[in-house]
């Protein structure tokens, strides 16, 4: 018999979800993501379907109606998608919940001795580049990388034009202590293009590595895409020799169907304030609700809220 007090359904549930999480943050990453549906009582149908998903197919499960729910990173992947640029083509039905606060930015870094200085050096001097990039293979980072590279100018098709190769090998963000490391600045890369960047900058600049700068022009350029400007100080990473300016990669947004009904989504808000305090997130204490629909240099809001969740988070005194 249950304790007083405990809700059943809820334990059955907490298992199965605690169960996912395990899974999914297994050694060997083969589970990547946690899928979940929940069942209309008494019916065969699927009353909602959640994706703990951290890539660019989240979007795709949400405009196809596979699931009502996703989570990508960064916030610029939700915007490109929302306006129809870059792979996208055409702008998708894709509205936003809330963002879970992360700053970050995409790194485009190379050894030293090559006399590159810039993102845009890339084209001008075709260098032979042996670059390591992330493994998952829908990795967000990658459809960033091709968008990127055409505003400064070049390709992946060019990379390997001029002799060069792409390596996707990489199970996480670098850190010092990592094997993976020690091959890199060891020599058996010339390119690191990546994010997590307070795990890894400044380490390979201490190696003598350079992180690439990004000029006005190719910045312009991104923008038109739905990107952010980001900036690395010397203030976070003490090696650099000057401020340097690159891509934001900041923000976790939680998101559904522009059409999912109103009803759904308050449901949702509701529930991430009720369960706030049971949610792990980059920072300490309680997921920060209150301020998750509020633009932030980390919770960038680049896709518009569902205009159901800005009326909950509006009632609740959250957004202005």
């Amino acid at each position: 018999m249950a304790e007083e007090g405990t809700n059943p359904i809820t334990t059955r549930s907490q298992i199965v979800l605690e169960i996912a999480s395990a899974l999914v943050a297994g050694p060997d990453r083969s589970v990547r993501q946690a899928e979940v549906r929940l069942r209309a009582q008494g019916g065969q149908d699927w009353a909602l379907s959640l994706l703990g998903s951290s890539s660019s197919d989240g979007i795709r499960a949400v405009v196809a109606g596979r699931v009502d729910l996703a989570i990508v990173n960064p916030a610029a992947t939700l915007a490109a998608a929302c306006r129809g640029t870059g792979c996208w083509g055409t702008p998708q039905p894709v509205r936003a919940i809330a963002v879970i606060p992360s700053a970050d930015e995409y790194v485009f870094a190379v050894r030293g001795d090559l006399g590159i200085e810039t993102i845009e050096d890339i084209a001008r001097k075709r260098p032979c580049l042996r670059v390591l990039m992330r493994r998952q293979a829908d990795h967000c980072l990658h459809e960033m990388f091709d968008d990127i590279a055409a505003a400064a100018g070049f390709s992946r098709a060019d990379i390997a034009a001029w002799g060069g190769t792409i390596a996707k090998q990489a199970l996480r963000p670098l850190q010092p202590a990592m094997p993976e490391f020690a091959a890199l600045v060891g020599g058996g890369f010339d390119a690191l293009f990546d994010e997590g960047s307070d795990r890894w900058v400044d380490a390979v600049l201490a190696a003598g590595w350079r992180v690439l700068a990004f000029s006005q022009a190719t910045l312009s350029r991104l923008e038109t895409l739905g990107y952010r400007r980001a900036r690395l100080t010397r203030a976070r990473f003490p090696h650099l020799e000057t401020d340097v300016p690159t891509i934001d990669f900041s923000g976790w947004p939680i998101f559904v169907h522009a059409d999912l009904a109103d009803g759904r989504v308050e449901q949702i808000c509701a529930a991430l304030e009720e369960r706030a305090a049971m949610i792990g997130w980059q920072g300490a204490g309680p997921l920060p609700v209150p301020r998750m629909a509020r633009e932030a240099p980390d919770t960038p809001q680049s896709t518009p809220l569902h205009p159901a969740a800005a009326r909950f988070w509006r009632a609740r005194e959250y957004l202005d």
